[in-house]
Parts: structure tokens; sequence; C-alpha cells
């Protein structure tokens, strides 16, 4: 186990920059979630961790030792793909040995490391399979055993439930926690999915264009998004951003463009609304944060989604379109008019011009 210092790292592949000065320090021991949009930046920051990509400046350190220009193998470091990438023509045994024999290492020493990682993710009945008499869920867990038995200072893992079903990655994911809780190796792993991010990481990594948007806990994302597109982005379904003014007065409030008032709260910005009468900016509202009253806003019925524990809500607040998540069951049908209100206690502002959260004082 070690920890991984990236600092000030860039990637140009010609003119183009990918990577645009990116520092971040991973704990040793931590499972960190690289989390954005395709072409943030998040595989080729992998890549170049694992040494697979060169870097066009700044410096990555594994531990105590600078890895700039040390090849992969010689940086102590397992990866697992998105696609398995395993040797078809060997059984599952010698699929996850096969790094040490490269390594010229002792028979009785592979055999231990191979029992080991078997025995940990429940492939000791299996070892003697080809990857073809194997289901997805089954692969990827012998591309995990490969990376295990290696015994390395830090596990990357790039996009691995890609490939599988939904059902399958729920279970995958939970796998890939346990194993870490287990085994307590420091792991960067890479994702588009943000629920994957918010379920399975000690921190999480938001990129965007190239650069870190926000470092945090999950729920230090969820609850305090620094910025719009983090608040838009960690979350699903995605929070409602409404646009709007602050307006100030023995009660501050938020105004929207068609003159429905909502509620300020102090993680919104009450305190923060004081000064700022008349401040254009953003009113973010997670769907599950709004309630049923007959004191809310109007807002008319789109589309109801019932999925049984929740009932998920598609509709629109003057112009806006939101979504709300109620625990009760509606009868409600498109075109219905139901009143709800958000939690203000819960609410957020973004400034409208930088699209940065306003703190409250």
């Amino acid at each position: 186990m070690a920890p991984v210092t990236i600092t000030g790292v860039r990637k140009a592949f010609g003119n183009v920059d990918v990577v645009r000065g990116v520092s971040l320090d991973i704990a040793d021991g931590e499972f960190v979630v690289l989390v954005g949009p395709s072409g943030c930046g998040k595989s080729t920051l992998l890549r170049m961790i694992a040494g697979l990509e060169g870097i066009s400046g700044g410096q990555i350190r594994i531990g105590a030792k600078v890895v700039n220009d040390l090849p992969p193998k010689e940086r102590d470091i397992a990866m697992v793909f998105q696609n398995y990438a395993l040797y078809p023509h060997m059984r599952v045994a010698e699929n996850m040995g096969f790094s040490l024999k490269l390594r010229k290492a002792p028979k009785a020493e592979i055999a231990n490391r191979v029992n080991r990682a078997a025995a940990i993710l429940a492939l000791d009945k299996l070892l003697d399979r080809y990857p073809r008499q194997l289901s997805g869920g089954q692969r990827q867990r012998v591309a995990m055993g490969r990376a295990i038995v290696r015994d390395p200072q830090v596990f990357l893992f790039d996009e691995p439930l890609s490939n599988l079903d939904a059902k399958l990655r729920v279970a995958m994911r939970a796998e890939i926690k346990a194993l870490h809780q287990q085994l307590k190796t420091t792991t960067v792993y890479v994702t588009h999915d943000q629920i994957e991010a918010m379920t399975m990481a000690d921190k999480i990594v938001v990129m965007r264009d190239g650069l870190i948007e926000q470092v945090g806990t999950p729920l230090e994302l969820y609850d305090r998004p620094a910025n719009l597109f983090v608040a838009g982005f960690i979350g699903s379904p995605a929070m409602n951003l409404i646009k709007g003014v602050i307006r100030v007065g023995a009660q501050p409030v938020f105004e929207t463009a068609d003159g429905h008032h909502l509620p300020l709260g102090q993680i919104g910005g009450a305190q923060a609304a004081a000064g700022h009468d008349g401040r254009p900016a953003i009113y973010g509202a997670r769907p599950e944060h709004f309630t049923l009253s007959d004191q809310g806003q109007a807002v008319q019925v789109a589309v109801v989604e019932p999925t049984g524990s929740e009932t998920h809500v598609m509709a629109t607040l003057g112009g806006t379109p939101i979504v709300c998540v109620f625990r009760e069951r509606l009868s409600a049908v498109p075109g219905d008019i139901i009143r709800i209100v958000p939690d203000p206690k819960v609410a957020h502002l973004f400034d409208a011009e930088s699209g940065r959260a306003i703190q409250a004082a």
C-alpha cells in the first residue's frame, strides 16, 4: 500500500490539452473515484498513473518514488480494465498467475497466491475452467484476481463494470467495495456513473474538461456542491436548477422569472441573501426535498413514474421542468395540478454568472 501524489499533471495530444494541471493527494489505503462525463480526462489521468500514457508536465509520486519515467512494470500497480483481457487458451488459475510466472516466481508461491485470491473472490471451484465457460461477472472477478495476486501498492480500475448488466453491476459494486475493505490497498477507480462513485468511494474527484471541479466525500459533494456542474452531475435524478433572483425582505425568498416564490434556508443562503436583493441566481432543490403542501407552489404534472418504493413526478414550475420524488403514492395523472414546497433547510443557491455556490454567512 502507498499514497499517490499528483502535482500539476498535464497531458496534451498535439495542441489539445486533455488534462490541464491536475493536483490530487490520495491517502494510503483510500478508495478514490474519478468521475465525470466522457472526455473529461479521467481515464487519461488513470493511464498516466499506470504509466500507459506519458505526461506532458507535472509529477506523479507513488509512495516515496517519483514514477514519471518508470515503465508500468516497475510502478508496483495492478490495473483492471473495462474489457476483461483474459487469455482465452488459459484456464482461470493460469490467467490469474500469469504475471507471477513472467516474473519467474516459484510455482509454490504462484499456487499460494492464486488460491488466496480465489478464496477471496469465491473462484475456488472455477480455477480449472476456461474464460468462455464463465459468466461476465465471473470473468470480471478473474480479472480482479489477476490484479490481487500481484499484491501491488495501488489498484487501478478503468470502468470495470461497463460491460455488465444492471443487476450484476450492483452486485459487483458491493464485491469491489468489500474487497477493498478486506485488502485495504490504495485504489483509484474511474467511472462515468455517479451512482458507482457515490456508493463505492471514500473520496470522489469530479472532473470536467481536464480539470478537477471538486473533491470530497460522497455526502459532501451531494450536500454541498461547489458549483452548478457538480450539483447537476452528482445525484440521480439530478438536482432541479431554477433561474431567478434573490429577494430580501422580512423573509428572504427566491423569485422565479414567472413570479413564484421559493423559500431560502441556511444551506441555500438565507443568511447569504442579506445585501443581495435582486441578485440573479440559480435555485437548487433535490427531487426528494419537495413535499406536497396546500400552501406550496402550483405545478402541472407532465409524467408520473411509480417505482414501487417511490413515485417520480415530472412537472413544470412556471416554465421550468422539474422532477420530484415522493415516498407516498399519488393518484395524479398528466395535466393535474399539485402543490409542492421545497425544504428550505437544504436549498442551494448558485451565482447566475459564475455558477459558484453562494455560501451561507
